[in-house]
């Protein structure tokens, strides 16, 4: 995900005042985004201290490990930070709280919750003030990742709610479209044309609700002719209770949310 938010600072018209620095494990990994403009690119199997070297002077720190390693990361950090720096967490289940207490009191911290398609641009993030936060330092976060796709302010006590929505959703999309697919390919069409057919048919869906002023009820609606082979097939769909399934999906991910927060 730090990967995809670095794509989205580095488009063009995107404007960052300083220069970006980033760190990572491996000196492969490092040296290949050494490579972008602008960025200066670290490794922590070559300099220990990177992360402090990285965060030093810096206005705005993107927290983007995995949530295990956030505690260790922070302790290590912590006095490097400037006064009035903006820490912002993309780490899944690790509250404000758990930042603000391993942090600076002198130091902001935003919660974010993005998604896989802030690689293409298309990304939906769900945002949070810290108890230290400013609407300033809101909306340099919002700015961020305004870079990648849209932004959603939400309170901390829904973040974990968004994330089994539109943090988890593009698993559910591909999931359905993996499962149709497979349909396809019963009917006969080749794994190339089932592709076609069915990864065009969502993009044209999606893009089509996107243009449109219609909910998608209505435009399904606008779909189904009146005892036509559509009406059939969505009746079957309705009987399998998808209102339920996504609902009982949904609580079972935001379980799991509350899991990471506790430690477990």
């Amino acid at each position: 995900m730090g990967s995809a938010i670095l794509t989205g600072l580095l488009q063009p018209g995107v404007t960052v005042t300083d220069s970006i620095r980033v760190t990572n494990r491996t000196a492969a990994k490092a040296r290949e985004l050494a490579k972008l403009p602008g960025v200066t690119s670290l490794a922590l199997e070559e300099q220990p201290d990177a992360n402090r070297i990285a965060v030093a002077g810096a206005r705005v720190v993107l927290v983007a490990v995995k949530p295990a390693l956030v505690p260790d990361l922070l302790r290590e950090i912590g006095d490097a930070l400037e006064p009035g720096t903006i820490v912002i967490s993309v780490a899944a289940g690790v509250t404000v709280a758990t930042f603000e207490a391993l942090l600076p009191e002198s130091v902001a911290v935003l919660r974010s919750m993005p998604n896989t398609p802030s690689v293409v641009g298309r990304g939906v993030t769900g945002l949070s003030a810290g108890t230290r936060s400013t609407e300033d330092d809101l909306a340099i976060g919002r700015a961020i990742f305004e870079t990648v796709g849209t932004v959603v302010e939400v309170p901390e006590g829904q973040i974990d709610a968004l994330s089994t929505i539109s943090g988890s959703g593009p698993a559910y999309v591909f999931l359905l479209i993996e499962e149709f697919t497979k349909t396809a390919i019963a009917k006969g069409f080749t794994p190339e044309q089932a592709a076609v057919l069915v990864n065009g048919t969502f993009r044209g869906a999606t893009e089509l609700l996107a243009q449109s002023d219609k909910t998608p009820e209505e435009l399904r609606i606008q779909v189904t002719s009146p005892k036509g082979t559509t009406e059939r097939a969505v009746a079957v769909l309705q009987r399998a209770e998808l209102s339920r399934t996504f609902d009982e999906a949904t609580d079972a991910a935001l379980e799991r949310a509350k899991e990471l927060a506790a430690g477990s």
